[in-house]
């Protein structure tokens, strides 16, 4: 199974990112996990939410921005990866120039029924 980025729709997200479902299994033959690329547009946020299902790991892929993490703000930049546990509260701000753009892996699948916005 091989997905194209070109080839993906990008739609908008619950929490405000823009986001192309790389591999999700209401599409394609995956079924305990999504693969998705978000990207954040210099200047803007995604809502703080909460997943109380899925755990998420984020790796940046170009671009860099501000993680905030529970109750933690750091920086992420290319090369960077962020293990998001179940009911953590967390957000990507884009301080940047250029748009960041976050492979974001989901298990189980992404839901924007499990995505609580704080």
């Amino acid at each position: 199974m091989k997905t194209a980025l070109s080839e993906v729709l990008a739609y908008i997200t619950k929490d405000g990112s823009e986001i192309r479902e790389l591999l999700h299994p209401s599409r394609h033959p995956v079924r305990q996990q999504s693969l998705a690329e978000a990207v954040i547009p210099p200047g803007s946020c995604t809502q703080r939410h909460r997943h109380q299902v899925t755990e998420e790991i984020y790796h940046v892929t170009r671009g860099c921005g501000l993680m905030t993490l529970g109750e933690s703000q750091f920086e992420i930049c290319v090369g960077d990866s962020i293990a998001i546990l179940p009911g953590t509260p967390h957000s990507v701000e884009n301080k940047g120039s250029e748009a960041l753009h976050i492979l974001c892996c989901c298990a189980p699948a992404y839901s924007h029924d499990d995505t609580e916005l704080l």
